[in-house]
């Protein structure tokens, strides 16, 4: 008989209060082992303080998860455990050293609610007004880590973020997937007086038909995020903001519709971008940028290592260089890391061919 067998064996039948004295009980010993467990991540910190190791090994924290997802036997979902231990693994970092995390804001962007959900609530969270500014924070040492849309499953690929890797010497540290999900918001909590929606230009395609049914004579007024939407709405009778729900709590307004977007399938990817060299984990990534010469055959030529290789190729973009007419720079996304013995082979084989090729790093892939 497993313990959890045992529990519910001892307290079926048991009154109310005798099983709220025992949940009063349990969360005493978690929290007691919670401040253990944070003790010796404080250790730990001063150790790798002392051996010169960075405080983020995402390696060990994904093992960690890992490995409790296959203990747990419980109740307890996959997607809750992964957030609590997101949690507490945030504050044991925490504990060994200060996070500070670049975003492109303002407060309640979908850029800000993935680095909470990347990051946990306990480091310390700085808007910018644009992705340059989250690339110049992190590179002059202001801030440890950034956090900036790269594409979107609707929309695609935010391009500005691509020609900035280009100029960057950071590194991709990590990729985060968050669903998209929009509401409707506004101060009064009734549609009758709105007049005016606010929202992110690229939010009213996604929400097309919702709009067009329910509020079909609203003008639509661009914004340059979500949560300056939110703010605006907040501001100003007879208006209303398309946002994500966190938006509603940090502004104060109340939600008149869930889930107004056309399709359920928007995802936006995310990349924290810092100085971080990353070990295996067993799934990664590994991004590079390349320029080759005009020429014919040439992308064939480039592109035919990984094929012999049997890497899997899971993105390919191309850009201007603005420097030539006509001339580009060629994004890709590889699975595996630089580590892995055909991954630097490739690599390698890849930039003799190459008149350019920039590695942004390799990073675990998100699970």
């Amino acid at each position: 008989m497993t313990n959890l067998e045992k529990i519910n064996r001892n307290t079926s039948g048991s009154s109310m209060d005798t099983l709220r004295n025992s949940i009063d009980e349990i969360d005493e010993n978690v929290l007691d082992l919670i401040n253990k467990r944070l003790l010796l991540a404080k250790e730990i910190g001063r150790i790798k303080e002392q051996s010169g190791n960075q405080v983020v090994d995402q390696a060990r924290e994904i093992a960690i998860v890992k490995r409790l997802l296959t203990l747990n036997k419980g109740l307890l979902t996959k997607k809750a455990l992964h957030h609590i231990f997101t949690e507490i693994i945030a504050a044991s970092r925490e504990i060994q050293s200060p996070e500070i995390v670049t975003y492109l804001g303002p407060e309640a962007t979908f850029t800000h609610i993935a680095a909470m959900k990347h990051f946990g609530h306990s480091a310390s969270f700085v808007p910018m007004p644009s992705i340059r500014d989250v690339f110049n924070e992190v590179e002059k040492g202001a801030c440890n880590y950034g956090v900036v849309p790269i594409e979107n499953s609707i929309e695609g690929t935010v391009n500005y973020t691509l020609d900035l890797f280009f100029e960057s010497s950071l590194k991709i540290c990590a990729e985060i997937y968050h669903t998209i999900s929009h509401d409707l918001l506004s101060k009064t909590g009734s549609s009758d007086d709105i007049k005016i929606i606010y929202s992110h230009p690229h939010v009213f395609p996604q929400c097309r038909k919702w709009i067009r049914k329910h509020l079909p004579e609203c003008k639509l007024v661009e914004c340059s995020s979500t949560a300056r939407a939110a703010q605006k709405a907040s501001q100003e009778s007879g208006t209303a903001a398309i946002a994500g729900r966190e938006a509603a709590h940090i502004y104060d307004l109340q939600v008149l519709a869930s889930g107004i977007e056309d399709s359920s399938r928007n995802i936006t990817r995310f990349l924290v971008i810092g100085r971080d060299k990353l070990h295996r984990t067993g799934k990664d990534k590994t991004s590079i940028m390349f320029a080759i010469a005009h020429v014919p055959g040439t992308l064939h030529k480039v592109l035919e290592p990984i094929a012999r290789s049997g890497i899997n190729m899971v993105k390919l973009e191309s850009r201007p260089t603005k420097h030539e007419n006509w001339s580009y720079f060629f994004f890709v996304d590889l699975e595996g890391h630089i580590e892995d013995q055909n991954v630097k082979e490739t690599v390698a084989e890849m930039k003799n061919i190459c008149m350019y090729l920039k590695c942004f790093g390799s990073y675990p892939a998100e699970q």
